[in-house]
């Protein structure tokens, strides 16, 4: 059976209307006089859909049933009508975006950002690059490039300023062994030196029991009970016991998470993955 097609500009409408409680602010919303507004539900009752979409009491309308119903589609219908629109109508938002991070973000924060980022650009291709912020900072063929700076000698914009924190398996008692067992990177890493430099500090015997330059390696180590690590608190599972001075661990200082631009590539689709990456870390 053919059915007459529904315009997205009567769904508009009637989510106007659905959401203003009223013709009248509808109207205002839309850009439309209260006649227009009018002619346009009657239209969509009437001769689309023929069947009662509104009940009317004084200056007050309500939805009947089969206007809820109608009103759950009408939303999931616009928001694909405006994707659509998006991205085919907007021909510079392909092509490729190189984008550069260490492996401590790509499971806390890549994947969400990329996710939202791929639904609204969905032909632009992302090639992310992971290693550590010094061999980034070497990098010259990358147009975004997410570091790790020590505080006072921030070089980029910053998007999340992070505590960098002791932390073990529940239940070991780890921290109390001497030497103290560390799991920690076995690249070129600043926060690394922070925590050794810290133990030294103290006067506190350690020893790099295991070593990786897989995040995801060092918090397995450290999650069977084996070593303590030392990693941006973000990045530490929730089942994971942070440590402090009250378990005789030393403070370690923050650290700020930034995001840099290459001056030689731009184009509106690093700019927009540019605002994506920056959302996603304040989240």
């Amino acid at each position: 059976m053919s059915y007459p097609s529904i315009e997205t500009d009567l769904l508009r409408t009637f989510v106007a209307i659905a959401d203003q409680g009223g013709f009248t602010r509808a109207a205002e919303v839309v850009n439309r006089t209260q006649s227009a507004v009018s002619m346009q539900m009657r239209k969509l009752e009437e001769d689309v859909l023929q069947r009662r979409l509104f009940e009317r009491e004084g200056r007050q309308v309500r939805l009947t049933a089969e206007g809820q119903i109608l009103l759950g589609f009408a939303r999931r219908i616009l928001k694909l009508h405006g994707e659509v629109m998006t991205t085919l109508r907007e021909p510079h938002m392909v092509g490729t975006v190189r984008i550069g991070t260490p492996d401590d973000y790509v499971m806390r924060f890549i994947p969400g950002i990329l996710a939202g980022f791929a639904k609204a650009y969905p032909l632009v291709q992302v090639d992310v690059h992971c290693e550590t912020t010094a061999g980034l900072l070497q990098r010259q063929d990358l147009d975004l490039t997410i570091v790790t700076r020590e505080p006072g000698n921030e070089i980029g914009l910053p998007l999340r300023r992070e505590r960098f924190i002791w932390a073990e398996a529940p239940g070991f008692d780890i921290h109390q062994r001497d030497p103290l067992p560390l799991a920690m990177f076995n690249t070129s890493c600043f926060l690394s030196e922070w925590a050794r430099r810290a133990l030294d500090n103290r006067g506190r015997g350690y020893r790099l029991a295991y070593s990786s330059p897989s995040l995801a390696a060092l918090l397995g180590i450290v999650k069977a009970g084996l070593a303590v690590t030392a990693q941006l608190e973000s990045l530490l599972p929730s089942e994971l016991r942070r440590l402090g001075e009250a378990d005789g661990m030393p403070d370690l200082p923050a650290c700020s998470i930034e995001l840099l631009r290459n001056p030689r590539s731009a184009s509106p689709i690093i700019d927009t993955l540019a605002e994506h990456i920056a959302e996603g870390f304040r989240q």
